[in-house]
């Protein structure tokens, strides 16, 4: 018999502590073996009890859920899954948690309600589950942000250059899931401003999340990143990325529309909606970017830019948090590169460059 998963629930709420470690004790695989009120509480049981997964509220006293997953990836690594509040603060505040190493979070409202449905309970056990399997040695944090006048200054520039449709040099689409948020915390902060090419990003997350995760990449990053509004106009330089609870699509003006249509993988957004969007509107000029991320959502798309004429690269499996999107990619033969997330950033300029030099004869 498997070893069963031994759990640490952090909450400063007494009901809330119950009604988690209730809902999940229900799985014979999971053992709840410690309750936290706060972040301090939560880093001395991290080290004496050793759990497998920690789930973690967001805003507690003395130490809130950002500081505890710092300090725990820090001092001794787990794998947290952060429990938060449908609230713009949550939200900010889980962004930042999931760029700091944790691997996944939950809405917090569906599993502590006493009329909590069995659908949500079922969603939290199989993410903690997913947690589980992750090696501790995978639990890294990005890089912290730095917010530079430079950056700052750069995209000024770059939001008064909006002046009329041109077709962009490339166009990439990003797609990740989980572990997303970090290794998109390592990459867009370095790539350059002046980038030939727009950004259309597929991150897996529900409504508001996704206003938080571009804001945030939006204050350490050259590139103007923002969540996509229907309507809006891609331009090199420029990071759009897919609400979530929406479909996103692009068309051969660089018009971005969004839509509720049915979910694909499970999903939406997904990232095979915009990637064939994308292939469709643009052809050879598209580069698809996978990182990170459980599941297989982005093979179908990459088929079909492959086919178009346009490239895919991959995150390799030793830095993703998941090997499960890029693998699934590799697996049906679709990949151009398979790259360490640490060369991401010189391998989309570099395939910029390559292109740009062969288009223009150069």
């Amino acid at each position: 018999m498997n070893k069963r998963i031994r759990v640490l629930v952090v909450d400063d709420s007494a009901f809330a502590r119950f009604a988690i470690s209730k809902r999940i004790s229900t799985d014979p695989e999971i053992e709840v073996v410690g309750q936290a009120r706060d972040g301090i509480e939560a880093l001395d049981m991290a080290r004496s009890l050793q759990p497998t997964v920690i789930t973690m509220d967001v805003t507690m006293p003395r130490m809130d859920g950002m500081e505890a997953v710092a300090k725990i990836m820090e001092q001794c690594p787990t794998p947290i899954v952060m429990l938060s509040a449908l609230t713009r603060e949550g939200a900010e505040i889980t962004v930042q948690a999931l760029q700091l190493g944790a691997v996944d979070f939950f809405c917090k409202p569906s599993v502590v309600s006493p009329v909590g449905s069995a659908e949500s309970s079922e969603e939290l056990i199989h993410k903690i589950k997913m947690a589980a399997g992750i090696e501790k040695s995978r639990l890294r944090p990005s890089p912290r942000p730095n917010e530079k006048s430079a950056q700052k200054g750069r995209k000024k520039a770059l939001h008064k250059n909006t002046n009329g449709w041109s077709t962009p040099n490339r166009v990439i689409v990003f797609a990740s899931s989980t572990g997303g948020p970090r290794a998109l915390a390592e990459v867009l902060p370095r790539l350059p401003g002046n980038l030939p090419a727009p950004i259309l990003a597929v991150q897996h997350m529900p409504a508001g999340f996704t206003k938080s995760l571009a804001a945030r990449l939006d204050e350490a990053s050259e590139l103007s990143v923002k969540e996509a509004e229907e309507g809006d106009v891609i331009r090199a330089g420029m990071v759009l990325f897919a609400p979530g609870g929406k479909h996103m699509t692009v068309d051969s003006e660089g018009r971005i529309a969004l839509n509720q249509g049915p979910q694909e993988c499970g999903l939406r957004p997904a990232a095979n909606v915009t990637m064939e969007s994308a292939a469709g509107a643009f052809g050879s000029s598209v580069l698809a970017v996978v990182l990170t991320g459980m599941g297989s959502d982005g093979t179908r798309g990459s088929a079909l830019i492959k086919k178009a004429g346009g490239e895919v690269i991959v995150q390799d499996e030793a830095s993703c948090v998941v090997y499960g999107m890029p693998k699934s990619i590799v697996e049906a033969g679709h990949a151009d590169a398979i790259v360490p997330l640490s060369d991401i950033p010189a391998e989309i300029v570099r395939r910029c460059e390559v292109f740009q030099s062969v288009g223009t004869g150069a």
